[in-house]
């Protein structure tokens, strides 16, 4: 009984463990990201579209394709299509459909903005990236191990030669001369060259690379940002749309206790 648990115990840490993509695996490494941006939607649409979570769980189901990702636009106009009926009665000052389904489709939209950004900016997001760049950094490294190792070899071929030339005639020289080049050894001097270039053009590209992902990680800052300011913006329309169903309300109420001379009814 103790093995089953033992053995239990690893398998379902596992199936916690996100899924990390070695340098290359670029559908792997997007498939992690779509399950992250998935998962924050479930987890958040309670909080944040109670109690229309089910029609909004529908419209990003129906609008997710082939890559596991809700199509925003797509998302928005399900969610309008299905809520444009509802109304709350809890709400008195607040009971247009129309805007209350638009204000539903903007918070999808605001949601999987969020979930994008969790994708990539949250704990696993942020593993994936730290995976990326460690793994570009060892590639580096292994290429650099290789060359150095092709330059040690070329100069114990180098020292070798000066050598075995110095220990013969000057016409048997001109012959060896002519026999390392037909075995290559001028080409392999060219190699080497090659090789070191292709190194600097490897580092450059991991350059270009750690400078994308920054960028990325910028431009979700800002989509946050201006999820944050659309939100903010909605919130005043509608205080000031309660300010006025209440300014309406009181004008009504007081129009209603005067005649057309200004007096007012006896209670």
């Amino acid at each position: 009984m103790k093995k089953i648990i033992l053995l239990a115990i690893p398998l379902s840490l596992l199936t916690i463990l996100p899924a990390i993509a070695d340098l290359g695996q670029v559908w792997t490494d997007f498939q992690s990201y779509a399950t992250d941006l998935q998962n924050y939607l479930r987890n958040n649409l309670t909080e944040t579209l109670q109690p229309i979570e089910a029609e909004a769980q529908i419209a990003i189901d129906s609008s997710t394709g082939e890559l596991n990702i809700p199509n925003p636009n797509a998302a928005g106009e399900i969610i309008r299509d299905r809520t444009i009926w509802y109304y709350t009665s809890a709400d008195k000052f607040d009971n247009n459909s129309t805007v209350r389904a638009n204000l539903v489709s903007n918070e999808i939209n605001r949601l999987i903005t969020r979930g994008a950004a969790s994708g990539l900016l949250g704990t696993n997001g942020q593993l994936r990236l730290k995976t990326k760049l460690e793994s570009t950094e060892q590639t580096i490294q292994t290429i650099a191990g290789f060359n150095q190792e092709n330059e040690k070899l070329q100069e114990e071929i180098n020292t070798q030669l000066e050598s075995f030339k110095n220990a013969i005639p000057d016409p048997v020289q001109n012959a060896l001369a002519s026999i390392t080049s037909l075995l290559g050894i001028g080409q392999l001097n060219f190699l080497l060259q090659n090789n070191k270039m292709q190194e600097e053009e490897v580092k450059i590209t991991s350059e270009h690379l750690a400078q994308t992902m920054q960028t990325n990680q910028f431009l979700q800052y800002s989509n946050l940002n201006l999820a944050n300011i659309s939100q903010q913006v909605e919130e005043n329309n509608r205080a000031r749309r309660v300010d006025n169903a209440t300014e309406a309300s009181r004008l009504l109420r007081n129009s209603s206790q005067v005649d057309l001379f200004g007096r007012q009814f006896e209670q």
